[in-house]
């Protein structure tokens, strides 16, 4: 594999790669864990809380999260999850407002399941599992839409949606110009 982890940027709407379903890794290589190591810095640098494999050009099923909601990003160092899965817990559903480092300044309510179990491998191949039903779970479902291709344009409400249009058309004129 010939990819140099210092060179990945995030990637914003309409890139392509935003809209494939990912693949699953294999073997874990020192690639990959340096790629995993790249997407916490970037994640930090833009002040997310998560960031998935297909937001840095990589069709992937891995993404990274932050380990707590404590601001202060050079204490917290970050976790990678490889092919992760996501259990349903709890079937109610709550909305909150959500923003994408991929879809710079657009926000919208997006519904999600409130409690979730997630299964995933660690950077040294170890199967861990974890559940959460607090804004964690949040982050998880959406770092594993991004694995799928879904964007939370596709989940917002149709006045969400009208609200960003205008955004979203300067997003793609932007790519066309650039």
């Amino acid at each position: 594999m010939d990819l140099d982890p210092v060179s990945l940027t995030i990637v914003t709407y309409p890139d392509p790669i935003l809209r494939q379903k990912a693949e699953p890794i294999g073997e874990i290589t020192s690639t990959i864990r340096a790629v995993g190591e790249k997407m916490i810095e970037l994640m930090h640098q833009a002040d997310g809380v998560g960031l998935a494999a297909p937001q840095v050009g990589l069709s992937w099923r891995m993404f990274v999260t932050v380990i707590s909601q404590d601001k202060q990003a050079e204490t917290i160092p970050g976790r990678i999850y490889i092919n992760p899965e996501i259990t349903i817990e709890n079937r109610e559903l709550a909305i909150l407002e959500e923003g994408c480092l991929s879809l710079p300044d657009i926000r919208g309510d997006i519904r999600r399941s409130i409690a979730v179990t997630l299964n995933a491998l660690d950077p040294d191949g170890n199967p861990f599992s974890m559940t959460d039903d607090d804004f964690m779970s949040r982050i998880w479902q959406h770092e594993l839409d991004h694995l799928n291709g879904v964007l939370i344009i596709d989940k917002m409400n149709p006045m969400d949606r009208i609200a960003v249009r205008k955004a979203l058309k300067e997003l793609d004129a932007t790519t066309i110009k650039g």
